[in-house]
């Protein structure tokens, strides 16, 4: 693809020769000949002279001999480009012979269905869907269009899932939420998890990723919530438009997290509290209650994260700091023994 049909595309303004022709997206310190690559955050601007890349995506011109796209949002237009340079296999519509689909499930127009998949009685799936191999979808699931989900993934009975939802690898969606009752003998009776999973539009979940139903009720994602690996959502979980959610955290049942919430890698949190809208809570902090509008908490039991960067930094000082306490604490008693000695004797 020549530059400037590359700029038509995404929108961009150009600097430079439009004629170069550009064969992939890489990043600055791989990029060669032939490539575009991007500068989103100004601390990289020093590399950019070493880059190898015949183009490259920025908010300004460059003073150097590379051809620019200027755009408002390089990280954003190179995604759109890499978009253009690579797209996934997609495999034909159909029913492969080796797969299931129970009599009474219902397909879309265009859907792809894989070896070794399931799809169970009264399932309705819309549109253009693709389950590849060992994808099971249980019974009266119901799903959108656009839906992908990639080998081993599992949605159970009742959950419902909007449009363009992508599961990774090896999802559980609707799996049992972890209820127990405890009888006076101390053993366990299991509580019947009667609810169900809600994935809402634009939600994606990345690989071996639990998102379990609810005891009563349900738990639900909401509209354009991205989920990473590893992460455990509990019953009766709300998770807020647009949240982002980092691998290892972990969702104890009935947290809810409000619009646009941003959880760091392993976070947790003890559940039956609510993080506000635009919050922010930093990587392996521990949430043991509500989360304020816009806050920014860090540590564990988490705090304001600008006390717990002081807190942190004072940490290795601590035995210094002990050690001069106790020391300031002998030169005061030895000043008071003297200053008792010195008093006349009545």
């Amino acid at each position: 693809m020549k530059l400037r049909e590359l700029a038509g595309a995404l929108g961009c303004r150009l600097e430079g020769d439009g004629e170069i022709e550009i064969q992939g997206v890489r990043g600055l310190e791989h990029a060669g000949a032939g490539d575009l690559t991007f500068l989103a955050n100004p601390k990289y601007a020093p590399k950019v002279k070493h880059t190898h890349a015949s183009a490259i995506l920025v908010t300004a011109p460059l003073d150097m001999p590379i051809a620019c796209l200027v755009t408002d949002d390089p990280y954003y237009d190179f995604a759109r480009a890499l978009a253009l340079f690579y797209q996934p296999p997609r495999p034909a519509a159909g029913v492969h012979p080796l797969a299931y689909v129970a009599p009474t499930a219902q397909l879309g127009e265009g859907c792809s269905i894989g070896p070794f998949a399931v799809v169970g009685e009264r399932v309705r799936i819309g549109r253009n869907a693709v389950l590849h191999p060992h994808v099971v979808i249980y019974e009266g699931v119901e799903i959108g269009d656009d839906f992908l989900a990639h080998a081993h993934a599992s949605v159970r009975e009742f959950c419902r899932v909007g449009n363009r939802v992508i599961l990774q690898n090896g999802v559980v969606v609707g799996g049992d939420g972890f209820g127990f009752a405890k009888r006076r003998d101390g053993t366990h009776f299991k509580i019947v998890q009667s609810g169900v999973t809600v994935i809402e539009d634009d939600v994606e979940v990345q690989s071996l990723t639990s998102v379990d139903r609810a005891t009563v009720g349900e738990t639900r994602l909401k509209r354009g919530a991205k989920i990473d690996s590893l992460v455990q959502i509990g019953h009766a979980c709300t998770v807020g438009e647009d949240n982002i959610i980092c691998a290892q955290t972990g969702l104890a049942g009935s947290t809810v997290l409000e619009r646009n919430v941003l959880l760091a890698g392993q976070v947790g949190s003890s559940g039956h509290l609510t993080v506000h809208e635009d919050a922010i809570v930093y990587a392996q902090s521990g949430i043991g209650g509500d989360v304020p509008r816009g806050g920014r908490i860090s540590g564990s039991p988490a705090f304001a994260a600008g006390e717990w960067l002081r807190a942190v930094t004072a940490f290795p000082k601590l035995p210094e700091l002990l050690k001069t306490i106790r020391e300031l604490k002998k030169k005061v008693e030895e000043l008071e023994r003297n200053a008792r000695s010195d008093r006349p004797q009545e």
